[in-house]
């Protein structure tokens, strides 16, 4: 007998068809099909009978050891190159371990100093192994949530000094800042400025120390007037470099703590009509695409963005295994990348 395929016997029967070919109730059926012990064996033996004659397909059961583990990736933003690089650099390492990424734009902000019933819910519930965390700020009472739960976390480029034994992984910003300033030193410059991201940043702060100790070294006055913040917004790098050219004695050069940053500090040159590196030299931070495609070409600091992620993401599947870190702080090496942003100066 030929029988025409209906949409329902395609989908094969239900449990509930089961139960009722072998005159027991849906719950006992499924566990038959679950494979409970508290099924009386007479039972057993007229389910099975009827699961194989109306040919229902068992799904396999989930066994949640073979299953491939979560991480977590929150970042800052995912609009950004910056992101692109940290998140090409988790992938890479998550597929290494056989890891699965889920990854989030942003943490859901707090209310009397709690996490809101939000992302950390869902990051317990999803079943995440561990979390990683790029350029975040969490609260005391996200750092108490964690704990409590006993959820693995390493921060990537944290914003702030993380609480100790807190795991991280950044750049050696502080080498960086110096690297930059002594480049514009050995072309010449004296009056070197700064535009600096925010003035509370870890990495912010320690690039100005940088720039501050290669001027002492080479014993050249600091300027205070020279010192500016902006925030990493590449429209208040603008506003911040017009001010610096307003001085009775404007830079020669200036150090730029993020290519973003550098391409306001371009902007505001070429509205004075000044040119680089001619009338100005910039060095910028981070070595993203922006500095390739900048004209000219940006001189910059390259931080290893996405060998930062996957360090992160290999402490942090040690984390997950058990194992204490061998050092709660990790810093990879920076190093200058010259391009035709830099030249000695006029004068």
């Amino acid at each position: 007998m030929v029988r025409t395929a209906s949409a329902s016997a395609t989908a094969g029967p239900t449990l509930a068809v089961v139960a009722r070919e072998a005159g027991v109730s849906v719950p006992t059926a499924s566990k038959v099909v679950n494979g409970r012990e508290d099924v009386a064996p007479e039972t057993r033996r007229r389910v099975t009978e009827a699961l194989d004659r109306l040919g229902y397909v068992r799904r396999p059961r989930f066994d949640a050891s073979k299953a491939p583990r979560l991480v977590d990736l929150v970042v800052h933003s995912l609009e950004s190159s910056w992101s692109g690089a940290v998140l090409h650099g988790v992938e890479e390492a998550a597929h290494d371990a056989g890891l699965e990424v889920v990854v989030s734009a942003a943490l859901t902000r707090t209310r009397a100093g709690r996490p809101e019933r939000g992302w950390l819910d869902k990051l317990v519930a999803r079943g995440s192994s561990g979390v990683l965390f790029n350029l975040a700020e969490l609260s005391d009472s996200q750092y108490a949530w964690l704990e409590q739960h006993r959820i693995p976390f390493v921060m990537i480029d944290p914003v702030q000094e993380p609480p100790e034994g807190v795991a991280s992984v950044g750049a050696a910003n502080w080498q960086g800042g110096l690297t930059a300033t002594e480049h514009l030193l050995s072309l010449g410059h004296e009056r070197i400025a700064v535009i600096a991201g925010h003035r509370r940043t870890m990495c912010s702060s320690a690039r100005v120390a940088g720039y501050r100790s290669a001027l002492a070294s080479a014993g050249v006055r600091h300027r205070a007037e020279y010192v500016r913040h902006a925030g990493f917004d590449e429209g208040l790098a603008r506003r911040r470099m017009l001010e610096l050219l307003d001085l009775p004695e404007p830079p020669t050069a200036v150090f730029v703590c993020s290519d973003r940053m550098a391409l306001g500090v371009y902007e505001a040159l070429a509205e004075r009509g000044l040119r680089v590196p001619d009338d100005v030299s910039v060095v910028g931070f981070d070595d993203l695409p922006e500095a390739r495609w900048a004209s000219p070409a940006l001189t910059t600091v390259r931080q290893p963005l996405s060998e930062m992620a996957a360090t992160a993401l290999r402490s942090l599947l040690r984390l997950m295994d058990g194992h204490h870190p061998e050092s709660t702080r990790t810093e990879l090496s920076t190093r200058l990348v010259e391009r035709a942003s830099t030249t000695a100066p006029r004068c």
